[in-house]
């Protein structure tokens, strides 16, 4: 049976981790003089590091150190290797400063997405929040999927409908968003005013997604027949194309869609069409101070009128 050491070790090896360990190893014996003293400050048994010298020793092909009485003296070779590992150790150190300055500071790339629907409402937003810090590079990147925050794809996604339930994620409600039904003047004056008693007399355009769980395609679902839908589109953004381009009625966010020329709304916005937005964050960055300059940001910025 292999003791805990050895499975730490035959794990490092595994990984390709064991080279730099035996560096580092070498590198504390030098600064000390002894086996003993590179292994209390390495916190590894006395037998480790005599292993690790061995080891890398033999796959150097050169010895590194003088062994006498009274511990260790690095050759030639030895203090060469350690002039480097004295270099890699110290850029250990800065980096180690500059990624932990980093969670302090609110500077550098911030990533935030949202679906492309919610652009035109955010921009000016995250517009003023760029102005407020010169310091950070926005990027707001939109699209139909879901960005994984736990690959680091973002440091801020912006979602709407059910609440997120991905393990390790910090979810807020932001707003709920309302929506109502659109159609543009054009189609009004071809196909009259909208009926709720005779829907199927009508055009509408929908979500290509039919698994979609937006509330308001549910309604359709459950309401529309198929002989009444005419255009289906693949993006929320394509959808609302073809509604201002005449192409049927469909559902909108209703304060955009109130602004939208040419469009008119064609009924009231009903709670059960409306779809929940929500902040969401992952656990190891939600505490830094950019994730919570763009959070406190977004939550006293928001302005109803936008969305």
């Amino acid at each position: 049976m292999l003791d805990r050491e050895q499975k730490t070790h035959r794990s490092n090896r595994m990984n390709g981790l064991d080279g730099w360990d035996e560096v580092r190893t070498a590198y504390h014996v030098a600064l000390v003089g002894t086996v003993s003293g590179a292994a209390e400050a390495l916190g590894v048994h006395h037998a480790t590091v005599i292993r690790h010298i061995d080891a890398l020793e033999a796959r150097l092909g050169s010895k590194l150190f003088q062994r006498h009485a009274r511990g260790y003296t690095a050759t030639e070779a030895g203090n060469d290797l350690l002039q480097v590992a004295k270099a890699t150790d110290d850029q250990f150190t800065q980096l180690a400063g500059r990624i932990k300055g980093r969670g302090e500071e609110v500077t550098g790339e911030l990533i935030v997405t949202s679906l492309p629907s919610l652009s035109a409402s955010l921009t000016a937003s995250l517009a003023r929040y760029g102005h407020a810090n010169p310091e950070v590079v926005l990027r707001f990147l939109t699209d139909e999927r879901v960005f994984r925050l736990e690959y680091g794809e973002a440091h801020l996604a912006i979602r709407a409908g059910k609440r997120p339930d991905e393990p390790d994620n910090v979810v807020q409600k932001f707003f709920e968003m309302e929506h109502a039904l659109f159609a543009h003047e054009d189609y009004i004056a071809r196909m009259g005013a909208l009926d709720f008693d005779n829907l199927g007399a009508h055009r509408f355009v929908v979500d290509d997604n039919r698994d979609s769980r937006a509330p308001y395609n549910a309604w359709l679902r459950q309401n529309v027949p198929d002989s009444a839908i005419a255009y289906r589109a693949s993006a929320q953004l394509s959808v609302i194309d073809a509604i201002r381009a005449g192409a049927g009625i469909g559902f909108l966010p209703k304060r955009p869609g109130s602004r939208m020329p040419g469009l008119v709304q064609l009924s009231d916005a009903r709670p059960e069409w409306a779809a929940s937005v929500w902040l969401v964050t992952h656990v190891d960055l939600h505490r830094t101070a950019k994730v919570q300059s763009i959070l406190k940001h977004l939550k006293e910025d928001y302005d109803p009128g936008a969305f």
